[in-house]
């Protein structure tokens, strides 16, 4: 009896022993893969982890490239080479490429963020702020993209905290290194702090080459992509970062009016300057029709006093109310075409910079532009 409990105890004991040792194994892998993911100099628990100044590595890389910690900064991201590019401004005023960082893990697969729980890593243009800057995040450090955004919005697509974050962890967001993260958020802390009032990150689902492009032909998400590709092109060309709206539920890069509403010298006017020299806009809020309207352009025409009268004095020239500005041009609308009474503010102009002018004779479209308004 003595003999059997002496031998449970003996077996027991070096169960214990096995499982201890399996757990320290297990341990040790663990910390393997998060060494792998954090890396190993930098501490999670520094408080001042968010004004960790540029190391001086870095500071020699940005000097060699004409560039200043104080330069304005903008980053691309790239889902399938899961890839996030920082561009930094130089001293021809353009943006180069500064230096390329890999993440670790984002979730869900090539495609738009559509609904809250999806898992899916946002696609488009958003713009970061200081506000979005987060120093005390529970992935180290972290900034917001700030979705969904006005194109996001337009789709009634849903999500909160999505963010570019430490600890090689996604829940629908782009997860890095803690060093790579670390790094990128010195660099736009800095341009932050320096005037910049925010800075663009532009998210693709891939590099937009024409064999990527083709790859992907038969996706759903095609369209959305060519739409993305536009301003992806744009700041291939230029290395300026562009301006985006958003327009008929697509993004417009470098909208400007068309060419009859430019002021003279070529700056374009804005819509209240628009507004301001449209000779309908009082009629248009009252829901006053045009055709009712006498403009001291358009006088009556003078009752003849003798037979002997002038023919020139009895009917002088006359000039016609002038059309509206945007009349016989290519035009998409937020709200309501501006001839319809009190339907809502004036429709957004959305012609691209990069959209080639109509040439002389061209067939115009087919909705009435190019119509005068009844005088």
């Amino acid at each position: 009896m003595q003999q059997t409990a002496g031998q449970s105890q003996g077996e027991t004991s070096r169960s214990l022993r096995v499982t201890g040792w399996r757990l320290a194994v297990s341990a040790a892998a663990c910390a393997l893969l998060l060494a792998g993911c954090q890396g190993e100099t930098v501490s999670r628990g520094d408080p001042n982890r968010g004004n960790r100044p540029i190391s001086q590595a870095v500071l020699e890389e940005l000097n060699v490239k004409g560039m200043t910690r104080a330069s304005p900064v903008l980053m691309r991201i790239f889902k399938e080479e899961a890839e996030l590019e920082v561009w930094k401004r130089d001293a021809s005023g353009r943006y180069a490429h500064f230096k390329t960082y890999p993440i670790c893990n984002y979730s869900g697969d090539l495609g738009p963020k559509v609904r809250e729980g999806d898992r899916q890593s946002p696609e488009g243009f958003y713009q970061i702020n200081m506000g979005l800057m987060n120093p005390n995040s529970s992935y180290y450090l972290a900034f917001n993209m700030g979705f969904p955004n006005q194109f996001d919005r337009s789709y009634g697509r849903t999500g909160s905290h999505l963010m570019v974050h430490g600890d090689c962890s996604s829940r629908g967001c782009y997860a890095m290194t803690d060093e790579a993260i670390a790094e990128v958020y010195a660099l736009a802390r800095e341009a932050l702090q320096a005037g910049q009032e925010s800075f663009q990150v532009q998210a693709y689902p891939f590099r937009m080459t024409p064999r990527n492009m083709a790859r992907h032909r038969n996706n759903p998400h095609m369209a959305f992509w060519r739409n993305l590709k536009e301003g992806h092109d744009h700041f291939e060309v230029t290395r300026q970062e562009p301006q985006v709206d958003v327009c008929e539920r697509r993004y417009v890069f470098n909208a400007v009016a068309p060419e009859s509403v430019l002021a003279q010298g070529g700056a374009p006017q804005t819509r209240e300057m628009i507004a301001a020299n449209d000779p309908w806009a009082g009629t248009r809020s009252a829901g006053v029709s045009r055709a009712n309207v006498t403009t001291s352009a358009a006088p009556r025409t003078p009752v003849p006093t003798s037979l002997n009268q002038p023919v020139t004095t009895i009917a002088p020239v006359t000039r016609a109310a002038p059309p509206h500005p945007l009349h016989g041009h290519r035009r998409r609308y937020l709200g309501a075409p501006p001839h319809l009474p009190g339907r809502g503010p004036l429709p957004c102009l959305c012609r691209s910079r990069t959209d080639p002018p109509r040439r002389r004779g061209e067939e115009r479209p087919r909705h009435g532009a190019g119509r005068r308004p009844v005088a």
